[in-house]
């Protein structure tokens, strides 16, 4: 079944054709949300949100891309909206900090934290790398975690993005020199510690 009869198979209340849809773009969607948010309970959130998305917006869609495409750009942009939301959050908690007010919840105990050492030193180089993806710029980001988590080409990024091949390369070119940077002088300063 192509994309034209799928969607209309969809949009006629088709629950199989929706689950054929679900069963082919899954993991697809799950590598994509977990290049940016980098949990799996929250990639599979997102996942499914996608599904929902397109469940309820599917009179929406207008075949000027492919549905492929189309799942993409809501997996990125609920992906970057999470990611915004859990910014926002952060600052609000650093501020409550400074105000003195804290939660039991929000506070973790050092046992519950422990772990072997080869884990947490992965889990460091995680954290380490997605704070440097985090101070990419949005599309920068984007074009980069579509290319390196996800092994979609610049053409497919491009439609995605809605861009050229070119201005996608450039972007990858940038967010590479950009985390080098940011790597580097952070390994740096490791070194001089």
């Amino acid at each position: 079944m192509n994309d034209k009869e799928i969607v209309e198979k969809i949009k006629q209340g088709s629950e199989q054709a929706f689950f054929e849809v679900v069963d082919a773009y899954k993991e697809m969607i799950f590598r994509t949300c977990m290049g940016f948010v980098q949990d799996t309970e929250e990639a599979e959130d997102l996942t499914q949100e996608v599904f929902v998305e397109l469940y309820q917006s599917i009179h929406k869609f207008s075949f000027k891309a492919k549905l492929s495409t189309w799942l993409y750009r809501i997996a990125v942009n609920k992906s970057l909206d999470l990611i915004k939301y859990k910014n926002r959050k952060k600052r609000f908690s650093g501020i409550k900090q400074v105000f003195g007010i804290n939660h039991e919840a929000d506070t973790v105990s050092a046992s519950e934290n422990f772990e072997a050492s080869a884990e947490i030193e992965n889990q460091e180089r995680a954290r380490i790398l997605q704070a440097a993806l985090d101070k990419l710029p949005k599309n920068q980001k984007t074009a980069f975690v579509l290319s390196k988590y996800d092994g979609m080409s610049n053409a497919e990024i491009a439609g995605i993005m809605d861009m050229s091949v070119s201005a996608i390369e450039a972007l990858i070119h940038r967010a590479k020199k950009k985390l080098k940077e940011l790597l580097y002088d952070y390994y740096q300063s490791l070194k001089n510690d």
